[in-house]
């Protein structure tokens, strides 16, 4: 296998068996997409540590240093449909390119930046590029590989290499910061960018669907409109509340439009998102499932950070080393998965993962002032993420095994919203919990108390998602249905 063929036909797969493991070349084009994924995931987070040093060098206001991370995070949930559903009419090889392309130069347009409004801008041309990238990674990737085994395989890398990107970017920032400077927090795409480029034009095969060339544009308008106004809502509770007129005005305005965006796709003959693609349990129970995990497992990062830091006096450089183990695990837990999976189905290896994640945020709500590393981050942070591990395989397998060839890019593109989405909804929620419950105090045993009940109201999301699963989604017999 060379690349990215089309899928293979039904009648196809009843004669021949896929390979149980993929070809070396293969496995390069699967490495080169989870590439694109992990620079994508890795640069929700990247700049966390970087930012006082980002703000005393480019004399950024406290509004515009919170813009250096929305104006990413809203670009890249706003724009990841339309650029799923480009995936599959303009080709997935075309768009991981372009949407490379654009993020590798938007990261040295940020990386050189020399006024306070060109780091933000920058970064809201790296949040379209990964819009447009990410989708086609996951695309790529199921294109590659025939359904079965070898390809729960290639998913669990993706899922993998993606979780590991959200976890190592307190370490990677805390590193270049310390040791270079923060413009390399962003110089680093670049040669990482250029060499994934290289491997993509190299290695992949253009692939696309059969169908309509035609771009829904209302819908892209609508869909990206709402999602976009959503995410800068959500992010706006950080600063203003949810109960404020620039929180709800957002929110409710890209409800509303996401409400028209579904009458309008009810009656486009070329659908920007076909809405039978939710008449597939499977790919609704994953989606809502992964909004769910996601909520948690980003706010986890973002809160472990700040403990280390804020409370227990750890450098970023320290801080990003301590969590080095929960990195490694959520790694060994997607690694694991399709193994259980054949043993025991998606569902329960999802359900058991999400219940592994509720145990590690249960331990860590106990955290205190003076707590030690190995109780107080190793420990807990190790469950955690290996329980995330386990969870984003088999949901991530079954949002895309629920979907047609040709609407791959969209499904990939809607399971990375759902995450990207619940992420940021999750974080917002809960950073106006700890901030209730601090109540204002900055002394370590008010953030303590902040930290730790957003802890507990993290387990609670995630034994709700566990029922969720559990009765929602496709039981072990109809995994592959």
């Amino acid at each position: 296998m060379t690349g990215m063929p089309q899928a293979p036909s039904n009648a196809q797969k009843s004669l021949a068996p896929a390979p149980t493991t993929p070809s070396p070349r293969t496995w390069a084009v699967i490495l080169a997409a989870c590439a694109g994924a992990f620079l994508v995931v890795l640069d929700v987070s990247v700049v966390n540590v970087a930012l006082p040093s980002m703000r005393a060098d480019l004399g950024l206001s406290a509004t515009g240093l919170q813009w250096v991370l929305n104006a990413y995070s809203i670009a890249f949930a706003g724009f990841m449909l339309l650029g799923g559903r480009a995936a599959d009419i303009f080709g997935r090889k075309r768009m991981f390119i372009v949407g490379l392309s654009l993020f590798t130069a938007a990261s040295v347009a940020g990386g050189l930046a020399q006024e306070g409004w060109q780091l933000p801008a920058a970064r809201a041309v790296q949040g379209l590029g990964a819009a447009v990238l990410a989708p086609a990674t996951l695309t790529i990737i199921t294109s590659a590989v025939p359904p079965g085994p070898a390809r729960t395989r290639a998913i669990a890398t993706w899922a993998a290499v993606g979780a590991a990107g959200g976890a190592a970017g307190g370490f990677v920032g805390g590193v270049l910061t310390d040791l270079l400077s923060w413009r390399w927090v962003l110089l680093i795409n670049v040669p990482v960018g250029v060499l994934v480029l290289a491997a993509a034009v190299l290695w992949l095969t253009e692939s696309r669907t059969g169908g309509s060339r035609r771009l829904d544009l209302p819908g892209a308008v609508l869909v990206t409109g709402g999602l976009a106004a959503v995410a800068y809502g959500i992010v706006q509770t950080e600063e203003s509340g949810w109960g404020a007129g620039r929180t709800l005005l957002p929110l409710l305005g890209g409800l509303a439009l996401l409400g028209l965006f579904l009458v309008v796709e009810a009656r486009a003959k070329a659908p920007l998102m076909p809405l039978k693609l939710f008449r597939s349990r499977a790919v609704s129970a994953a989606n809502v499932s992964m909004l769910v995990t996601g909520s948690a497992s980003f706010a986890m990062w973002f809160f472990m950070t700040v403990y280390a830091q804020n409370v227990l006096g750890y450098t970023p450089l320290e801080a990003g080393l301590a969590l080095v183990p929960s990195s490694v695990s959520v790694i060994v837990g997607s690694k694991l998965a399709p193994s259980l999976m054949a043993r025991g189905g998606a569902r329960n290896v999802a359900v058991l993962g999400t219940l592994i994640a509720a145990t590690g945020f249960g331990w860590q709500s106990t955290m205190t002032a003076d707590g030690t590393y190995l109780t107080s981050i190793a420990g807990p942070g190790i469950l955690m993420m290996a329980g995330i591990g386990l969870a984003a395989t088999p949901l991530a397998a079954l949002a895309t095994s629920g979907a047609d060839p040709d609407d791959a890019g969209l499904v990939s593109g809607l399971i990375n919203t759902s995450r990207t989405m619940g992420g940021a909804l999750g974080l917002s929620i809960l950073s106006t919990v700890a901030a209730a419950r601090s109540g204002g105090a900055t002394g370590p045993e008010d953030l303590t108390a902040g930290y730790a009940l957003a802890f507990r109201t993290g387990t609670g999301v995630l034994l709700a998602g566990a029922v969720l699963m559990l009765l929602w989604l496709p039981r072990p017999a109809a995994d592959r249905a």
